[in-house]
């Protein structure tokens, strides 16, 4: 492995062809967490890579380590805490964007005169880390946004008001 100060990390962030403006707003958090690092950007097959390469990047991700994160234990430190606790919206919008969707949801109830459809929005967060699901629905509490556990790997937000509250900071995939 040799002398640990010389080696350099790469972060490496694919972004779905899908969403270009999510692509653009990953380059630009990553120039400014690291303005003076070049940040690249490369087509991949269905993807682009965002990726920048410095010896800094395990002081700013200290949760990386080898194996699975949903198999190790993943929480923050007290200065990334202070910075989720000050920009919760900004956290839960990236994880949504992430591990997220927001669709509409059709249900179907039988009646004896025939079927009843109706729809309402909806959010969904997928993640197997209990960690992860931990830090996003306790952004949500500090919210004040409603939410459910669906099962072991989703968090569902249903009710109108708390889909109304994150529609107004979380915004369209773009």
């Amino acid at each position: 492995m040799g002398d640990r100060t010389k080696m350099i990390w790469a972060l490496r962030i694919a972004c779905a062809d899908a969403w270009p403006g999510l692509i653009e707003e990953c380059v630009k958090a990553v120039r400014a967490i690291r303005p003076g690092n070049k940040v690249r950007t490369v087509q991949r097959v269905g993807c682009v890579e965002v990726n920048s390469h410095s010896r800094h990047w395990p002081c700013f991700f200290p949760q990386h380590g080898p194996g699975k994160k949903h198999e190790r234990k993943i929480e923050l430190l007290p200065w990334q805490k202070k910075i989720v606790d000050e920009f919760a919206e900004e956290f839960v919008r990236g994880l949504l964007h992430s591990d997220g969707c927001r669709f509409v949801n059709r249900v179907r109830r039988p009646l004896k005169d025939g079927d009843r459809w109706y729809e309402y929005p909806r959010y969904n967060f997928t993640n197997v880390s209990l960690d992860i699901q931990g830090m996003f629905t306790g952004a949500l509490d500090r919210l004040g946004v409603a939410w459910t556990q669906m099962n072991t790997t989703n968090i569902s937000v249903a009710k109108r008001e708390a889909v109304a509250r994150l529609d107004a900071f979380v915004g369209p995939k773009f």
